[in-house]
């Protein structure tokens, strides 16, 4: 009985989706089912972004040293609520709502579907749910603050940090998203970012350079004589779970981005991104393998998995022009450039923990001007003044903020709490008791 049960709901729900195709591929869209069709997008696609909260916390986790664990988890699973309370509270009017060119209104958002009409569903098959595209939005943003975490982790204090990440997920990420995404004075320039190259990963790729200056190297990274200490991480399987898991949410990221999945169209748009997203991940590693056997005869795993996001990166700004071809040619240079960077950021003594500098800021600059490769629309000297503009934007406000941080409560631990570990020092709670002989909460 409930083996028949269960195929009757299943045969109903493929009559529906059927259906619901065939109209679809017809002349009219009918409204209500490209209302369902659109929400269903930015619910499903924000639950793999939100996915890759996870995936950043393991990758961290995982490239940070044994007495490091507890804080990165600590650190990410609270920089998700902040930004998402913050966000509600003024980051997504700031972004959104009445944008006159610069930034939008300081207001806390309503949570109102008002996309629904008095007569019932927006004619012309664009309406969805207001409250799903605001979860879309968020999840991105939290992304963001994710990426600053990596960076400067092993030093920084925590609390110092959240605050950062209140001012950083409240006020500068959405006035620079206002730009572009909200209608503002980029966008009216035909400045292009489909999924976010510039807007979400330059922007915690400059917020992470900034802190990664100002608050300065981990102790004993950097030898007097410009040796570069190597402090490996703790669990590269962890961390190899970390970008696997943020591989499989970038189909979120990227396909979400088509902002709607109410039409035949929309769908098989939604698959070419899918693809294209793909394809230039599994370029990056291959590239970033290939090269790093070059030049050092070593089969790098940290490059090769910073060579998937390096190649997810790439595409981000534009996965949906693109032929197959030029996704893996622009992913592939992708992870090329985490070869070149990392040890380059060495060089300038800038300690970034995780590689995030060069995976979400260099890519993401070079994602953004590929979009030229494929966007026709797209103009190459737009694409440079966005990534100058948003770039500068954020760089001087972030300094800003980390400078005054720095000046009044002080941003890192002292060179005793760094030898103990953050976990310790900071959290009270050791993420591996059993490694140091404690008894996990100290």
């Amino acid at each position: 009985m409930r083996k028949f049960f269960g195929f009757s709901v299943l045969t109903a729900v493929t009559a529906s989706v059927t259906i619901a195709l065939t109209k679809t591929a017809s002349a009219a869209v009918d409204p209500e089912t490209a209302f369902i069709f659109n929400t269903l997008s930015f619910l499903m696609h924000g639950f793999l972004v939100m996915w890759m909260a996870a995936g950043f916390c393991m990758l961290e986790a995982g490239l940070v040293r044994t007495k490091n664990t507890t804080m990165q988890c600590a650190k990410n699973i609270t920089l998700y609520s902040v930004a998402g309370l913050l966000y509600w509270l003024v980051g997504y009017n700031l972004m959104y709502m009445d944008v006159s060119g610069f930034m939008g209104s300081f207001a806390i958002w309503s949570g109102s579907d008002d996309v629904i009409t008095a007569d019932g569903f927006t004619g012309d098959g664009s309406g969805y749910a207001a409250s799903s595209d605001w979860f879309f939005q968020m999840v991105f943003v939290a992304a963001t603050a994710s990426i600053v975490s990596g960076t400067v982790a092993e030093r920084v204090k925590v609390f110092p940090f959240l605050i950062f990440t209140v001012l950083l997920t409240g006020i500068i990420y959405p006035i620079q998203g206002s730009w572009t995404w909200g209608g503002g004075w980029l966008s009216e320039m035909g400045f292009s970012d489909f999924a976010g190259s510039t807007i979400v990963h330059s922007v915690g790729g400059w917020a992470a350079l900034a802190g990664a200056i100002i608050i300065g190297a981990r102790t004993g990274k950097f030898g007097s004589d410009g040796s570069v200490h190597p402090m490996p991480g703790s669990n590269l399987p962890l961390a190899t779970l970390g970008t696997f898991i943020l591989w499989l949410g970038w189909f979120g990221f990227n396909g979400g981005s088509q902002l709607a999945m109410g039409s035949a169209a929309d769908v098989r748009d939604i698959a070419t991104i899918y693809v294209n997203t793909n394809m230039a991940a599994a370029a990056g590693v291959v590239a970033a393998v290939i090269l790093n056997q070059i030049i050092y005869k070593k089969l790098d795993l940290t490059m090769a998995l910073n060579g998937a996001l390096g190649g997810l990166v790439s595409i981000t700004a534009e996965p949906l022009a693109p032929s197959i071809g030029t996704a893996v040619l622009v992913g592939g240079i992708g992870g090329i450039l985490i070869v070149v960077a990392v040890p380059l950021l060495d060089k300038l003594k800038i300690d970034d923990v995780v590689g995030a500098i060069p995976v979400h800021l260099i890519c993401g600059i070079w994602g953004t001007i590929a979009v030229v490769l494929s966007n026709g629309d797209a103009s190459f000297t737009t694409q440079i003044i966005g990534i100058v503009a948003i770039g500068a934007f954020v760089l001087i406000t972030s300094a800003v903020v980390w400078g005054v941080l720095k000046l009044t409560i002080g941003l890192r631990a002292s060179e005793e709490e760094e030898f103990l570990g953050l976990d310790r020092a900071e959290c009270g709670l050791e993420a591996y008791p059993e490694f140091g002989g404690g008894s996990g909460r100290v």
